[in-house]
């Protein structure tokens, strides 16, 4: 498996004083780099690790969930899409996990200083799920007291809740464990089962394989009313909603679709593009 990325061939070395830096960064921001102002909990950043500062810029726009795909490549947890971007100084800790550490404990048990709800840090696991999953499993266990924690039936909050995504083989050895430090991101057909919002907190799905609406003209009636079907009944059990794959340029079929989103009550947006989800919440922040 390649280890240097093709877009940071040239900066391998880059990358690693960044890493080097990140804990000192990771105090500035906690002083203050969402400017005080209210987390949008319901943003979502999709393939956040693509943006010039992962993690840090979504926080900067005061994201309430950001999203890392990892690859198990010996016991290293590597980030990033697909197998050439893989960098071995890109880590689940480096990026991510050492930084939210830090954070948390210069704000005093939380992730944004005053603001009391939990992060939501999105795996999506990209190797196999299974042997991937309890090798993360391994590294959670390396920051007690950070996380959202089940345990024998409790689920004890903590100020960021990982939620395991990607292949689907990590379910087992999770719906095994009496204590876990991760809970399961769900798919449309997770709804109305038996599992119980304690494991699968996170109905998930793609957008554009359930709904064929992408914002231009009139939403159709019987769409409108399948997305709110949806969202009710997760939301009857305890779940909360994402979609992806939907629309993501700026535009007037966007914000019609997030509109509509916003209306039928989904509760997390999903974007690559961080400052326009940030001024469409901010711009709706009474509805």
């Amino acid at each position: 498996m390649a280890l240097t990325t093709r877009r940071r061939a040239l900066s391998t070395l880059g990358g690693a004083l960044v890493g080097a830096a990140v804990l000192p960064g990771a105090q500035a921001w906690a002083g203050g780099g969402h400017r005080g102002r209210r987390p949008l909990w319901r943003a979502h950043a999709h393939n956040d690790y693509e943006h010039t500062h992962p993690l840090y810029d979504a926080l900067g726009h005061r994201f309430g969930s950001v999203e890392a795909d990892i690859f198990l490549v010996g016991d290293q947890l590597l980030i990033g899409h697909t197998e050439d971007d893989l960098d071995p100084s890109r880590t689940l800790e480096s990026l991510y996990l050492d930084p939210l550490a830090a954070i948390v404990k210069a704000n005093h048990g939380f992730v944004y200083r005053g603001w009391r709800g939990p992060l939501q840090l999105l795996i999506d696991i990209k190797t196999e799920g299974s042997s991937t999953y309890l090798e993360l499993d391994r590294h959670l266990r390396r920051y007690p007291r950070l996380f959202t924690t089940y345990t024998h039936g409790r689920v004890i909050p903590g100020a960021v809740t990982n939620v395991i995504s990607g292949d689907r083989a990590a379910r087992t050895p999770m719906e095994a464990q009496t204590v876990r430090r991760g809970f399961y991101d769900g798919r449309l057909t997770d709804l109305g089962t038996a599992a119980p919002a304690s494991f699968v907190p996170l109905i998930s799905d793609n957008w554009q394989l359930n709904f064929t609406w992408l914002g231009a003209g009139a939403f159709p009636d019987a769409e409108r009313q399948k997305l709110r079907d949806i969202i009710g009944q997760a939301h009857a059990h305890g779940q909360t909603v994402r979609f992806w794959n939907t629309p993501d340029v700026a535009g007037p079929d966007r914000d019609a679709l997030w509109g509509e989103l916003l209306a039928a009550g989904v509760d997390y947006f999903n974007t690559d593009d961080l400052a326009g989800l940030e001024a469409f919440l901010d711009n709706h922040a009474g509805a």
